[in-house]
């Protein structure tokens, strides 16, 4: 049976302490290739929350969208050695053979995080992920987070 969770982040206090919990979580299983689908218009938030679950997962340095360059690695260090982190935003994709050309199989694949933002515009090659995190916009600051867990992992993270 798959989890759904409901919450409301009132502002960006509460994006950012939901962002140190997961990652709590997320550091424990990072063992495992592992996906995350970010869903949301533009100005959702998406980006916002990547950046916080981020910097709670050790990433030190400028953090940057991954708008134009498709995709941003990263990469931290835990008791178990290096784990590798990417950041995708497939806004601009168009084509499936774009996905194929750029070689993300062989990275969905590997061990590490895969955060995705607009992952509908990579339906069809990109594997189911672990955890679907939906944002609409209540207000400027308050937004209302649906997370669906599509596997076991994504379970483990929202248990």
């Amino acid at each position: 049976m798959s989890i759904v969770k409901t919450l409301t982040w009132h502002d960006e206090a509460a994006t950012q302490a939901f962002a140190q919990q997961l990652a709590a979580t997320l550091s424990a299983n990072h063992l495992a290739p592992a996906c995350m689908a970010l869903h949301g218009d533009l100005g959702a938030g998406k980006t916002t929350f990547v950046r916080h679950l981020l910097r709670a997962l050790g990433v030190t340095g400028r953090i940057k969208s991954p708008t134009y360059a498709v995709v941003e690695p990263y990469e931290v260090t835990t008791s178990a050695g290096p784990w590798p982190i990417w950041h995708f935003d497939f806004y601009r994709f168009s084509d499936p053979r774009e996905w194929e050309d750029a070689g993300f199989r062989d990275i969905f694949a590997s061990p590490g995080l895969k955060l995705c933002e607009w992952p509908e515009h990579a339906s069809g090659v990109m594997p189911t992920p672990d955890l679907d995190l939906h944002l609409q916009v209540d207000t400027d600051t308050q937004r209302q987070v649906t997370l669906h867990a599509n596997t076991p992992l994504g379970e483990a993270w929202l248990a």
